[in-house]
This record gives C-alpha cells, structure tokens and sequence, in this order.
C-alpha cells in the first residue's frame, strides 16, 4: 500500500509538472518564461528590417502593449505622407481656400488616415513578452514588406485607372459640370494614389515608389483654370437682411472653391453658368418662455441653370434663437443665419456642383412663410421650422 501510494502521489506530481510546462509554453511570451527578444533591441534575426517593417510597443498591460506597438508602426507611415504634402499645396488649397492651416492640415490627415489604415490591416503581433523586473509587457507589431508591396501596387493600379479615365473623359466633354466633377474626381483619386505611394516607400527597403502619370498639381490647377474662367456664379438673395446674408454666402462658395461674380450690371468678362437664388425672412415668435424673447429664420436657395432657369438643385436652412431682447435676439439670429449659410449651405452648394453630393433638383418644401400675414398666423413659421419649437 506503501509502494502503491508512492506511485500515486509521483504520478500526480508528474501531471503536475506537466500541466506547469504548459501553462509556461503557452503563456511565457507574456509572463516572461524566455530571457529578453532581440526585437527590443533591434537585434532579433527572425524579424530582418529587409523583410519587415517592425514597431515596439510597451506599457503596465498587454492590451496597452500591443496598442503601442500598431502605433509605432502608424506613425512611421504618417510622416512619410505627411513629408509628401508639399506637393499637394495647390489641392489643399482648392479644398479649403480661405481657411485656416487647421482646417488644411484636418484635409491631410484624413487622406493619410484613409491610406495609412489600409495598410495597418497588414498588421499583426507577432512576438510579446514580460519583463517581470520592470513590470513591463513588450509587444513587436509587424508588416511583410512582400505582402504589403503587392497590396499598395493593387489599390494603386485600381486609382491609376481610375484617374486615367476621369482624366480622359474630362477633357473630352462638352458639359461643364461633367467636365468639372470628372476632374475634381480624377484629382482626389491621385491624391489618395500619391498618399499610398508613400506607404510603399516606407514598404520598399529601397525607399522607392512608382511615378504616376499625372501631378496632383497640375491637374489642381488645371481644375481651377476651369473652374474661374467657365462655371461663374452668381448670387441673388431677397427677403430679410439680403445684403449681409448674400456676402456670408458668397464667401462661403469662395472658400469651397467656386468663382463667384458679384456685380452683374457691368456686363464684362465670363457670363454667369450658375444663378444661386434664394430668399431669407427673419420674424419674432411667441415661445412660452418669460425670460427671453425669440426670433426664428429660415432660408430657401435654388441653383439654377442661367441659359435655361432649369433648378439643378435646391437647399433649405433655418432656425431660432433667443435673447433678452428682441432686438438682441434678432441680431443674435442674423449672425447665426450668416454663419451656418457660409458654411453648411455653401458647403452643399459646391458638393452638388462638384458632384460629391445631390441636392434634390427641383425646389423644395418652402422652410419660410409666404408673406407676413402667414408668419403672423402661424407664429411658428412653416414647413419643417415648426417642428423646431
């Protein structure tokens, strides 16, 4: 019985030691079973800078670790498209003429978002460990330089297709606002193409990319030559404070991009393509409310053809605001109206005409009253303004 329990307990000791091994097999890249990875260091064979693009992460967690990591790897792909921007100075500037570096540095980061993530998906972990003396995880993200080569050179092709195509159809066509959304299209795709021509330098060990066949920059600014020269347009507000609306809007199309001609009584130069027409009423409403008085607006725009009065396109804005006063309420509501239709209606506007967006193409649901009499009745406004109450 001796003997017998003696097996017994080496035989539970060796099961033991067993299932030790395998927790410690299993889990050693994280509970620091293997002396430190040459990766940490820059060191590690199995990870040759020829063949893969390394990041390191470390930090208190594995999850934080491996964050870091992709992180690293993300930011070595950021500078390089970042580095690149200078040659796109003239798209950056027909995306946000008039505005501020903030808002031209928010156009680039999109576009580097929008390559560096397709090649984050290459991403993956390939190694971690703990340093049980520091209290530290350590994680080693990895891309093949092979795998993602071929990736960029894929999407790239697709783009020099598709810039090609735009390009070539632009230049062949009689209708201006085809013209102008075929390029305007043929400029953002090389843009993004230029962005992942970037990534492969960062891939490529001999820090080369692949020429396109156009520059972003001279299609830009051919893109603009056309834009000041054949699609001018010009604006006619009616209604309520029509002076200063009508300058927040113009300058708002100014900004996106479009040639707008202000002065329509001289008669000189390129006759307007595009009538943005529109009519904007200011009017105090009763709201159960003792400590403010409040003053709504609403706003309705067409985009008409100047040759065949056609509406191409139609956009409505309104709103209330409240104040003390009603002179102060009603100065407060002019301000906003200027703010939002120089930058949400004009916004629209040039998306429509660029062709990134669709506005209905005939006039909508009317957003003001139609006289003072209607205004007075309904005390709210019209259409969708009385929902806002």
């Amino acid at each position: 019985m001796i003997h017998d329990g003696r097996i017994f307990r080496r035989a539970r000791l060796t099961i033991g030691c067993l299932c030790l091994i395998g927790m410690a097999l299993s889990g050693c890249a994280w509970f620091g079973g293997n002396p430190k990875p040459g990766w940490i260091d820059g060191t590690d064979s199995d990870f040759l800078p020829a063949h893969y693009v390394i990041g390191v992460g470390q930090a208190d967690n594995r999850n934080s670790a491996a964050d870091q990591a992709y992180a690293a790897i993300a930011r070595v792909f950021k500078a390089e498209v970042t580095a690149q921007a200078k040659d796109w100075e003239s798209y950056l500037l027909i995306e946000n003429r008039g505005s501020t570096n903030a808002e031209r540095r928010l156009t680039l980061d999109t576009v580097t978002r929008v390559s560096t993530d397709k090649v984050i998906e290459n991403v993956h972990i390939a190694d971690a460990w703990y340093d049980s003396n520091r209290g530290l995880y350590y994680a080693l993200a990895v891309i093949s330089r092979s795998q993602a080569e071929a990736s960029l050179m894929d999407r790239m092709a697709v783009l020099d297709r598709a810039v090609e195509w735009d390009v070539v159809e632009s230049r062949g066509m009689i209708d201006k606002l085809g013209k102008i959304r075929n390029l305007r299209r043929a400029v953002r795709n090389l843009v993004l193409r230029e962005a992942y021509n970037a990534d492969l330098r960062v891939i490529r060990p001999s820090g080369r990319g692949t020429v396109a066949a156009y520059n972003v920059n001279e299609l830009s600014n051919e893109l603009e030559r056309f834009l000041a020269t054949n699609l001018v347009l010009t604006i006619q507000v009616a209604g309520d404070h029509a002076e200063p609306i009508q300058r927040a809007l113009t300058e708002g199309l100014i900004r996106e991009g479009l040639t707008v001609k202000i002065n329509m009584a001289g008669g000189e130069g390129v006759a307007p393509e595009l009538l943005v027409r529109g009519t904007v009423r200011l009017f105090p409403i009763q709201v159960k409310d003792p400590n403010f008085k409040y003053v709504r607006w609403c706003s309705d725009f067409d985009i008409v053809e100047a040759a065949t009065k056609r509406v191409v396109g139609a956009v409505a804005r309104g709103g209330k605001e409240g104040h003390l006063t009603e002179r102060e309420a009603t100065a407060k509501t002019l301000r906003v109206a200027q703010r939002e239709l120089s930058s949400e209606a004009a916004t629209a506007i040039a998306a429509h005409i660029f062709g990134e967006a669709t506005l209905p193409a005939a006039a909508m649901p009317a957003g003001c009253p139609r006289d003072d009499a209607s205004a007075q009745r309904d005390g709210q406004g019209a259409g969708y303004l009385k929902k806002e109450e």
